[in-house]
């Protein structure tokens, strides 16, 4: 219910009441339902004498009471006493004696409030309800110029000293990320004791700029910061400053800072910087114009700070490509930490933080849930312990233990299980010999990742899917591994063809993967003989092409482009050949997982090996 909801429900009751309490006092109080009579009439009952009381009110209304104990109203005639008024009309005294006469005179002020409110009720309804609608756009009005001020947010909590503005999260919060930690630390020195700096003739460092791929924690290791230096902590997205109008942006960027540079030392921390740290150049329309001005305002703000105003700027990005270089120099972003996705080690560490607060048995093997997350990044890992502890309270159980573990992987790698899709045999049989295309393939090659789990029952967009990890981390690849990935990619196609002579659209999501790899293999990373090693990435285009195809077309001549098309169709062919001759060398094995998958739908790593091993 809104604020005007609840103005005008208010003010309807406090209506009412008025009416209530005029209706109250215009009435006599305890009066029942009479019937009204001519003073004639009244006049025989009183010579038959039925009538026990009389009562007049001021208004020269009489109320008998009957005999009977019944009730009747009339009305005085005349301004002569209602005695005198009975004598005219030759009432015996005798008969007027017997009644009780009570005589009611009303405060004069009481009748005129009675009148008073029942005429004024209409005009008070008016009168308020115009108010409310002033009231109303006086808050849009004030709404409307409140666009420019800062929407930053500060995080509060209880500091470790007692005050307001600092922030719960600490290091030990963060795992992994040892090297980030290191170089953060420098920073909450300077917070912490800026003069041991100072006195060195050192300057404090503007602005931190973390980058890294989503969900790597970079959000988490600003606030991690604030709550090491125990310093008040402004969280505000890049996308907040914009808003309907032109300069908005501009404005809420100089709120921020100078509501930070109040509670200073504090840390100003802004998430998605490439929202608005786009490189200025070619854009079109007042959206890139308001943007330009944000971004200029940031940079004056930055440049703006006195050596010892302890404001330290921190901001995260996924793209830091696109960036403007004027917030990349030095005496803006001085500190540029780059967050990688974390290693086995860090895994396990992220893994133990995010099983805090759920039952695990003993039997779960935190190090084998890492080893089989490659890729994962913190959000992930975070992500996958909520999931098995859903799918443990999901079986009724009240420990986690790794059959609740297992699964969760693959749901976060390829989405949940679709058991209830109904297929054909036809279609599962394609399906399992397309799968086991994939598994023989990656297993007789050495330079590809081992075979881990086949499956035939549908995840996310999937039919079925052959689950690969690396024994280990790698950050470098050599064109064999591709050549074996882009091999195993075939596979399915391949097994397809030698089986039933035929294509289906199964393959299509694989096709696509294989394209795009064996054209990075190309442009990127110079691995063809024919046009040897030469990278053909799109130059700067200060992150406006919207065709980036045309950009290429522009740098590049016809026949290098009919070179890459060639080269990128070569590559694919010689590795659907390969699969094709690897599989039918081993067509018994083919045939031999097929009808596993037909059976059980699932082979598991040992299950598989052994199945290789007595074909």
């Amino acid at each position: 219910m809104t604020q005007l909801h609840k103005q005008i429900i208010i003010l309807v009751a406090c209506f009412a009441l008025l009416l209530w309490l005029s209706q109250k006092i215009s009435l006599p109080f305890n009066t029942e339902r009479t019937e009204r009579v001519p003073f004639n009439k009244l006049v025989e009952l009183i010579e038959e004498e039925k009538i026990k009381t009389i009562e007049l009110r001021g208004d020269n209304t009489l109320f008998a009471g009957l005999t009977d104990g019944s009730n009747i109203e009339s009305r005085a005639i005349g301004n002569d006493s209602i005695i005198t008024t009975l004598k005219n009309y030759d009432v015996p005294v005798e008969i007027i004696k017997q009644i009780a006469i009570d005589v009611k005179r009303e405060n004069g002020f009481i009748s005129f409030i009675a009148i008073l409110i029942p005429t004024l009720f209409p005009i008070l309804l008016i009168v308020g309800f115009f108010y409310l609608l002033y009231k109303q756009a006086q808050g849009f009005s004030s709404k409307t110029f409140s666009f420019g001020q800062s929407a930053g947010k500060q995080v509060n909590y209880e500091g470790t000293e007692g005050r307001s503005g600092a922030v719960k999260t600490k290091f030990k919060d963060v795992a992994g990320v040892k090297e980030a930690k290191e170089e953060l630390m420098e920073v909450i020195d300077f917070l912490k004791n800026p003069k041991k700096f100072t006195d060195l003739g050192a300057r404090i460092p503007r602005g931190v700029l973390l980058i890294g791929p989503p969900g790597c924690g970079k959000t988490l290791l600003a606030k991690a910061v604030a709550g090491e230096a125990d310093v008040p902590f402004f969280h505000i997205s890049g996308s907040e400053f914009m808003e309907l109008f032109v300069g908005v942006g501009a404005s809420r960027v100089r709120g921020l800072f100078q509501k930070a540079k109040r509670n200073a030392p504090c840390i100003i921390f802004i998430d998605e910087l490439d929202s608005i740290g786009r490189k200025r150049g070619a854009g079109f329309g007042g959206a890139h114009d308001e943007r330009d001005q944000t971004l200029n305002q940031i940079l004056v703000e930055m440049d703006g700070f006195d050596t010892d105003t302890n404001v330290i700027v921190m901001a995260a990005t996924n793209r830091p490509d696109v960036l403007d270089s004027a917030l990349l120099r030095p005496g803006r972003f001085d500190r540029r930490i780059t967050i990688d996705l974390p290693d086995i080690a860090s895994r396990e560490e992220m893994l133990k933080v995010h099983a805090k607060g759920k039952p695990l048995t003993d039997s779960v093997n935190l190090r084998r849930v890492a080893e089989r997350t490659p890729g994962f990044s913190g959000a992930d890992l975070a992500y996958l312990m909520n999931e098995a502890a859903i799918l443990t309270a999901r079986n009724n159980k009240t420990q986690i233990t790794m059959e609740e573990l297992l699964p969760s992987i693959e749901k976060v790698m390829l989405g949940p299980e679709r058991r209830s899709r109904v297929i054909t045999d036809q279609e599962k049989k394609i399906t399992a010999f397309h799968e086991a295309g994939h598994a023989i393939v990656a297993h007789t090659l050495p330079e590809a990742d081992p075979v881990h789990k086949v499956s035939v029952i549908a995840r996310g967009q999937a039919g079925g899917y052959t689950l690969k990890i690396p024994e280990k981390d790698r950050y470098l690849h050599t064109r064999a591994e591709f050549m074996a990935d882009l091999s195993v990619s075939m596979g399915g196609l391949a097994a397809e063809k030698i089986k039933f002579n035929e294509m289906t659209t199964g393959a299509s999501g694989d096709l696509r993967y294989a394209t795009q790899l064996a054209r990075k293999l190309v442009t990127r990373y110079g691995m063809s003989d024919k046009i040897g090693p030469v990278s053909f990435e799109l130059e700067d285009t200060n992150g406006f092409s919207q065709f980036p195809w045309e950009e290429l077309k522009s740098v590049y001549s016809d026949t290098t482009l009919e070179n890459i098309d060639t080269e990128v169709r070569r590559f694919l062919e010689e590795a659907y050949n390969n699969a094709r001759k690897i599989i039918e060398l081993h067509l018994e094995k083919l045939e031999l997982v097929a009808e596993k998958l037909l059976e059980q739908e699932t082979i598991e790593k040992e299950e598989f090996d052994e199945l290789m091993q007595t074909a």
